[in-house]
């Protein structure tokens, strides 16, 4: 296939012999790993943000070291631990044990990273945002006879929300362009998509700027999507 000689249009194209249905394909994965990890990461902030502000001195030792440890190494790092080291020392446990090996996928090993270090970030955003909140909103709350739970729907997530969703968006942000290296365990995400048209193509400006620019656009309609919700989560509040 001469590459060369065809149009931009013609190379962007979807179907083959263009790459740009292998660039889709790529940025739906990406956004698949990204979003997975984003939602199990929030989970993971929101217990370790009530882990730090009403656990133990154990409990909050162990969430300081998480958090800390988490953000102090590279992701890159985390996902070749995930990927190469974790299943080698698994296998070697179920082989002594005379059981049968196992294996982590780059799917599951980027869903696994992005939500380990997207909870470590989450909790000290979440963490921040309660903080915040007017201690004696709480203690109404629980004067009226709220349960934990009750209290914890009605008044700490809302009151909370303002606070927390203009870091929760940069985390996203973050997450969506962690998944580009997923390229370094051989997951067709877009970077990678992008990487194999340039190669086989020849044209590396025109794949990689194509891939840049829909980054952009992923970033261009999350941030509408966070202004939306913050505008809804400040509704009626006052900005004097």
């Amino acid at each position: 296939m001469n590459y060369r000689d065809m149009s931009m249009a013609e190379l962007l194209a979807l179907a083959p012999p263009g790459w740009g249905g292998a660039l889709l394909d790529g940025l739906w994965l990406s956004l698949q790993v990204a979003g997975g990890g984003y939602l199990l990461g929030l989970l993971i902030g929101m217990a370790g943000a009530a882990g730090k502000l009403s656990g133990g001195p154990v409990m909050r030792d162990l969430l300081a070291c998480y958090t800390t440890g988490i953000r102090a190494v590279p992701e890159l790092v985390l996902i070749l631990l995930l990927y190469f080291a974790v299943p080698e020392a698994l296998n070697r446990g179920l082989a002594a044990l005379g059981l049968g090996q196992v294996s982590i996928g780059p799917f599951a090993s980027g869903i696994a990273v992005i939500a380990l270090v997207q909870g470590a970030y989450a909790t000290e955003v979440m963490r921040g945002a309660i903080r915040a909140i007017p201690r004696g909103q709480i203690e109404a709350a629980h004067s009226l006879g709220m349960s934990s739970a009750l209290t914890f729907r009605r008044i700490t997530l809302p009151a909370m929300l303002p606070g927390a969703l203009p870091g929760l968006s940069n985390l996203w942000l973050i997450a969506t362009k962690d998944t580009a290296l997923l390229a370094v365990v051989g997951f067709t995400e877009l970077t990678l998509a992008a990487r194999q048209a340039a190669g086989a193509t020849k044209h590396h400006l025109l794949f990689l700027c194509a891939a840049g620019v829909l980054y952009l656009l992923v970033s261009l309609i999350s941030n509408r999507v966070f202004k939306a919700l913050e505008r809804r989560a400040t509704r009626g509040m006052s900005h004097g």
